[in-house]
């Protein structure tokens, strides 16, 4: 019962939910850019939100699935196909006993994720699956995935038949090229001169090509402090925005460090990271600044909707 990974794509990982809880000691989470995309394909699969997924970057990798397998596809579209047939993103599909899986083309989004039901046979470290590239820790070896890598899965399929029902549109991220992205005021938000911050709320930026795992650098017309100040390293997180030396931005992503000593400015809000986490080189991102209440109510919303989602897939699947 196995995934063969036929070829591997330009960037692909075994990734999780990351591991939370040791930053204390200096160990940033990782885990998967888009944890939205992750949660809601777990949930379609009635798994555990937690189980480890393939994270891909088109051109993603061609899969030969060797034993029969239910899996669902999430995050951007690279138009996947099972034996040259099309198939959707967001919807359980079966795959029978050496099916092949390819991304033909990236229709939208940076990133995709593949779930198989019951998940895949990862070995943990530090409670976690996730690889660490730079570390060379967790998934396969702490590496990205070659030509010729097995994966177990955990389970043999039972029930052969896709089941009918998707997401519905209103729980997916709003995936887009130039998005606008809600902000909350960081420490050092006060510290930017009146010009610095009407440049963070009213200029596009544009993904460099210096971006990554850690951290998407913006550029843009330069953003200014009122005046200069030295900082202790503080903790940082997923979505954190850092103003360089250079006065430019970063936007630290899912492998940040634990901690920082550039002025935090901003907090993308959770509810809006996956649409930063889909972004690419060239690609725009503007900022919008709202308040901690609203980014609450946001993610209460989400979770409350997750919980629906929740008791639909599993009432379908005991029918």
């Amino acid at each position: 019962m196995s995934l063969l990974i036929q070829k591997p794509g330009i960037l692909t990982t075994v990734q999780d939910l990351g591991r939370e809880r040791f930053r204390r000691f200096g160990i940033n989470p990782g885990g998967v850019m888009d944890q939205t995309a992750t949660r809601l394909i777990n949930i379609l699969l009635n798994n555990n939100e937690n189980e480890a997924v393939l994270e891909m970057h088109f051109p993603a990798p061609l899969i030969v699935l060797e034993s029969n397998v239910i899996a669902a596809i999430g995050g951007g579209d690279f138009s996947p196909t099972l034996d040259d047939q099309p198939i959707e993103n967001w919807r359980p599909f079966y795959a029978k006993k050496n099916s092949v899986l390819k991304f033909t083309r990236k229709t939208s989004g940076n990133r995709a994720y593949l779930a198989i039901k019951d998940g895949i046979k990862i070995s943990d470290w530090l409670e976690s699956s996730s690889t660490n590239l730079a570390a060379k820790i967790g998934g396969i070896q702490g590496r990205k995935l070659e030509a010729g890598d097995r994966i177990d899965c955990k389970k043999k399929v039972k029930r052969q038949k896709s089941e009918q029902y998707r997401i519905s549109n209103s729980l997916l991220p709003r995936y887009s090229p130039f998005p606008t992205v809600r902000i909350t005021p960081g420490a050092e938000f006060e510290s930017l001169s009146e010009k610095g911050r009407n440049l963070l709320l009213n200029q596009d930026f544009t993904i460099s090509n210096s971006s990554n795992r850690m951290g998407f650098r913006l550029a843009g017309e330069p953003v200014t402090l009122s005046q200069n100040i030295e900082l202790v390293s503080s903790a940082v997180s997923f979505g954190t925005i850092q103003l360089l030396p250079d006065e430019q931005l970063i936007v630290l992503m899912a492998d940040h460090q634990t901690a920082g000593g550039y002025p935090r400015i901003a907090h993308v809000i959770g509810h809006d990271l996956p649409l930063l986490a889909q972004l690419g080189a060239n690609d725009k991102v503007a900022f919008h600044l709202t308040d901690t209440e609203t980014a609450e109510n946001l993610a209460l919303k989400f979770e409350k909707d997750l919980n629906f989602l929740r008791v639909g897939v599993k009432l379908s699947s005991e029918k």
